[in-house]
């Protein structure tokens, strides 16, 4: 077991084709963001080098730009940690996603179409299977799914490109409270659907504020990490 907590073979290696950097940048950020790689967890260059089968040159590069986006705390005479985010700082970020889900989730009731809202359907289906076999993994993945969808049914550019830039993040504070959410939360996936499929966009707007805001609360009542 590496002190990273990640068990050996569990990060499949790296191909070398291609910008190696962006690759392993891509590879934390996903440990990251999925909890791998826990908040406060010092990040040792030589053993993420060793785990991804790379060198540590793009794992040092990974780790400064990882930093430049606050991902990553690097501070000096100790090394790497996965950043540690404040209540203020989620807060912020989920008071922002709140805005940007309630008016594509309005959009979509207006121009959603029988095959948008049955993707809706399929995925509301599997993220169900997936919190009834408790695979919490699949449950988070599954909701951004979900999400995206809705905000791709929007049919609004410059509102999906905004979503997608805090999308991560999302996901990031999303997986701690996901078994707590559970089923509750695709109990108002479906709901939101209905709305979607009844074009109600009044109905479908405040459904998803009342969503997003279940999810927030959720995120700050959580135990800790």
């Amino acid at each position: 077991m590496l002190s990273t907590g990640l068990p050996q073979g569990a990060v499949p290696k790296l191909e070398r084709p291609g910008p190696l950097r962006d690759r392993v940048y891509e590879a934390l950020l996903e440990l990251i963001t999925t909890r791998a790689l826990r908040p406060g967890q010092h990040l040792v260059e030589s053993e993420l080098a060793g785990h991804l089968g790379v060198s540590r040159q793009p794992v040092r590069e990974a780790l400064q730009r990882l930093n430049t986006d606050g991902w990553v705390d690097l501070r000096p005479a100790q090394g790497a940690f996965v950043h540690e985010p404040t209540e203020e700082e989620a807060d912020q970020l989920l008071t922002v996603r709140t805005l940007l889900e309630a008016e594509a989730a309005r959009l979509a009731a207006a121009d959603a179409g029988s095959a948008g809202i049955s993707v809706l359907q399929e995925l509301c289906a599997e993220g169900e299977k997936a919190v009834a076999a408790d695979d919490v993994d699949a449950a988070v993945a599954l909701n951004a799914r979900f999400h995206t969808k809705i905000m791709e049914l929007a049919g609004n550019a410059v509102l999906a490109e905004l979503a997608a830039q805090v999308d991560r993040r999302v996901r990031w504070y999303y997986t701690p409270v996901a078994r707590q959410r559970g089923q509750q939360s695709w109990i108002e996936h479906r709901a939101l659907i209905a709305a979607i499929s009844d074009r109600d966009e009044q109905r479908a707007t405040q459904l998803m504020r009342e969503h997003t805001e279940h999810t927030r609360r959720s995120y700050h009542g959580r135990a800790k990490d």
